[in-house]
C-alpha cells in the first residue's frame, strides 16, 4: 500500500513536470487513472525535414512537442489519443535508421530512435498501453490519415509533370499525399476523419473523386429519409484537434533543401526513460 501511495506522488509530480514544460500554452496532463509509462526524444520527419522533437508516452495518449530548452521548455504540444495511433515497424534505409511510421487519423508521419534497443522499446510500449486500452473499452477504428511524400522525392508535379521552381511551388494533397503544384490543387474539400469542417487542400483527381463518393452518400441517405450524414468520427472534439498547429505551419512552407537524418545530433542525446509503473491499470 505505502509502495503504491509512493508510486502515485511520483506519478502526479511528473506528470506537472511535463504540463510545466508546455508552460501555459500547453493543455491540462493531469487525469484520474493516467499515468506517465516514458519519456524521451525522438527525430520526426515534417516538410522542413528531420525534426527533434521531446515524446512522452501515457498509458492513454501520446504527447510530443518542439525542444527549445533540452529537458525543462518544450512548444507547440500535440496529444494523441493512443487508440487513434497504428504503428508500422519499417526496415533501416540509406538515410533513416531505427524508424517506424506512426498513424492517426489527421496526420501520419516518419519517426525514428537513436538506437534498436530504444525503437523496440517505444513500440513495445506503445502497443502493450494499447493493448489494455482495448480491453478497457472498446471504439471503432478510424480512417487514418496518408503519409505524405517528401518534397524531394519529386522534382515534378506528380499530377501534371511540370517542374518546380522559385515560382511554381510544391503542395501536398492531403487525401493522396502526393506533392503537387498549385495550379493542380486548387480545389478545397472536407476530409472528415482530418478535420470533420475544415476544407483541406486536396489535388484535382482526389477533388473529383470525394465530389462522386460525397454525392452516392447524399443519395444514398436521401434515399433512407435520412437527409445527408454529419456524424463524426469522435464525440470529443478535442480529441481530434491534434496537429492543426504544425499542419498550418507546414502549409505556409512552399520549399525547402532535401534533409537527411542528423545522426551527429542524435548520437548526443540522452537515453529513452522507461518508468516501470508496476501499478499501470486500465482507464475505466
Amino acid at each position: 500500500m505505502e509502495e503504491q501511495l509512493m508510486f502515485a506522488q511520483n506519478n502526479r509530480e511528473r506528470i506537472q513536470a511535463v504540463e510545466n514544460s508546455f508552460g501555459p500554452s500547453g493543455k491540462a496532463l493531469s487525469q484520474p487513472g493516467r499515468v506517465l509509462i516514458g519519456e524521451g526524444r525522438l527525430m520526426k520527419l515534417s516538410r522542413r525535414g528531420p525534426q527533434p522533437k521531446a515524446f512522452f508516452l501515457f498509458n492513454d495518449v501520446l504527447v510530443y512537442g518542439s525542444i527549445i530548452l533540452n529537458g525543462r521548455w518544450n512548444k507547440k504540444q500535440q496529444v494523441i489519443p493512443l487508440e487513434y495511433i497504428q504503428l508500422e515497424d519499417l526496415e533501416d534505409s540509406t538515410e533513416m535508421r531505427n524508424q517506424w511510421l506512426l498513424r492517426t487519423p489527421r496526420k501520419s508521419f516518419y519517426m525514428a530512435a537513436v538506437s534498436y534497443e530504444e525503437k523496440r522499446a517505444w513500440i513495445e510500449h506503445i502497443e502493450e498501453c494499447q493493448s489494455r486500452l482495448h480491453s478497457a473499452c472498446s471504439r471503432p477504428r478510424p480512417d487514418f490519415a496518408v503519409t505524405w511524400i517528401p518534397d524531394q522525392a519529386s522534382a515534378v508535379c506528380m499530377r501534371c509533370s511540370n517542374s518546380f521552381s522559385v515560382a511554381h511551388r510544391r503542395h501536398h494533397c492531403r487525401k493522396c499525399g502526393f506533392v503537387v503544384c498549385g495550379a493542380c490543387s486548387k480545389k478545397r474539400a472536407v476530409i472528415e476523419h482530418i478535420h470533420p469542417t475544415k476544407l483541406l487542400r486536396v489535388c484535382n483527381m482526389c477533388h473529383s473523386s470525394l465530389s462522386t463518393t460525397k454525392h452516392r452518400a447524399e443519395i444514398k441517405e436521401e434515399s433512407r429519409g435520412r437527409g445527408s450524414s454529419t456524424d463524426k468520427i469522435c464525440s470529443d472534439e478535442d480529441e481530434v484537434d491534434w496537429c492543426s498547429e504544425e499542419e498550418e505551419a507546414e502549409e505556409q512552407l512552399e520549399e525547402h533543401d532535401p534533409s537527411r537524418w542528423m545522426d551527429s545530433l542524435m548520437d548526443s542525446w540522452s537515453t529513452y526513460v522507461y518508468l516501470k509503473p508496476e501499478h499501470v491499470r486500465p482507464l475505466t
